[in-house]
C-alpha cells in the first residue's frame, strides 16, 4: 500500500487528475530512481509534471508553482479536481500559501552559496543563516542545503529576512478549500517498506539508470535525488555495492523522518495511519469519508 495507489482510487471518487508535488519526479530519465508512477497508471488518471524537465536544467518552486497553477486552472475548467500528489513538503508549501516576491532570485548568488557549501559545508551556511533570520534558521535543519541557499539567496537580494516576506504571502485557501491529508504508519514498517523499495529498484534497472545520469551534466537540483551520490561512489569504486544500497537505505528513510517532521508542523494536515494489511483501496475510502 502506498500514497500513489491510494491516490489513483480516490482520484476517481473525486472524479481528479493528479498533478505531482514531488520534486525529482518531475525530471526526465529519472523513473526508477524516483519511483515514478507506472505508465499503467497513468492510463487510469491523467497524471501532469512527472517527467517534464531535462535534469540538466536548473528548477524551483516558484517555476514549480506558475506550471502547478496552470495545470491546476485546467482541470478546474474540465470541472475536476486536481489533485496533488507527493512528498515534497516545500513544493507543497509554497503551492498552497503563495509565494513572496517572485522576483527575488539571482542566480550568481545562487552558484556562489553552492560553491561556499562544498568548501565549508551545510553547517557553515546554516549558522550564517542564524545571523540574519534566526526564525527561518529554527525551522530549516542544519543538513537542508537547498532551503538555506534560498533562504540566504532572498535575504541577499532583497534585503529583508525570507521568514518576514513569508507573511505576506496569499494561496489557494483565499480561493478554493484546500483539503491537507498525509500517510502515516508504523516507523518500523515504514523503515522495512523502504529498504524493499531500495532492493526492487535495484532489481529494476537503477544502475544502468544512474550511470546514464551520471555520464550528463546535471543540474544542483537534480544532482541532490538520493541514490546518485550513493551510486558514484559505488561506481568509481570507493566501495561496493551493498554498502551502496545500505546508505540509499538509510539516506531515504532520513529524507522520510524530515518529510514527516515537517507536515507534523502544518495543524492543517489531517493524518491517515495505515492499517495492517490495509488496501489502497480501503485508504482512499477513508480519506473520501473524511471529505464527504
Amino acid at each position: 500500500m502506498g500514497k500513489s495507489g491510494a491516490a489513483l482510487h480516490l482520484a476517481k471518487k473525486l472524479n481528479s487528475e493528479i498533478i505531482s508535488c514531488d520534486s525529482m519526479q518531475l525530471y526526465k530519465n529519472m523513473d526508477i530512481i524516483t519511483s515514478k508512477p507506472k505508465r499503467s497508471e497513468f492510463k487510469k488518471v491523467p497524471h501532469h509534471l512527472i517527467g517534464v524537465i531535462s535534469p540538466e536544467k536548473e528548477y524551483n518552486v516558484t517555476k514549480y508553482r506558475v506550471a502547478a497553477l496552470k495545470e491546476s486552472n485546467k482541470i478546474i475548467e474540465k470541472n475536476k479536481v486536481p489533485l496533488f500528489v507527493g512528498g515534497t513538503g516545500l513544493y507543497m508549501s509554497v503551492l498552497i500559501d503563495g509565494i513572496f516576491n517572485e522576483n527575488a532570485h539571482d542566480q550568481k548568488v545562487i552558484d556562489a552559496l553552492y560553491k561556499k557549501s562544498e568548501k565549508s559545508g551545510s553547517a557553515y551556511l546554516h549558522k550564517k543563516l542564524k545571523e540574519v533570520d534566526p526564525v527561518a534558521a529554527g525551522k530549516i535543519h542544519p543538513n537542508d542545503l537547498r532551503r538555506i541557499i534560498r533562504a540566504l539567496e532572498v535575504f541577499k537580494v532583497t534585503g529583508k529576512p525570507i521568514s518576514q516576506l513569508q507573511k505576506q504571502r496569499k494561496g489557494l485557501p483565499d480561493n478554493y478549500n484546500v483539503k491537507i491529508f498525509c500517510l502515516n504508519m508504523d516507523r518500523n514498517k515504514l523503515y522495512k517498506r523502504i529498504d524493499e523499495r531500495v532492493e526492487r529498484m535495484f532489481k529494476d534497472g537503477l544502475i544502468k539508470e544512474a550511470k546514464k545520469l551520471l555520464s550528463s551534466k546535471l543540474s544542483k537540483t537534480a544532482s541532490v535525488a538520493i541514490g546518485l551520490k550513493e551510486l558514484r561512489g559505488y561506481l568509481e569504486g570507493s566501495y561496493d555495492l551493498q554498502e551502496a544500497k545500505d546508505m540509499m537505505k538509510r539516506n531515504t528513510r532520513q529524507y522520510a523522518k524530515r518529510q514527516l517532521t515537517w507536515f507534523r508542523k502544518d495543524k492543517r494536515v489531517k493524518w491517515v495511519n495505515i492499517k495492517d494489511n490495509e488496501t489502497s483501496a480501503e485508504v482512499a475510502n477513508r480519506i473520501w469519508k473524511k471529505l464527504s
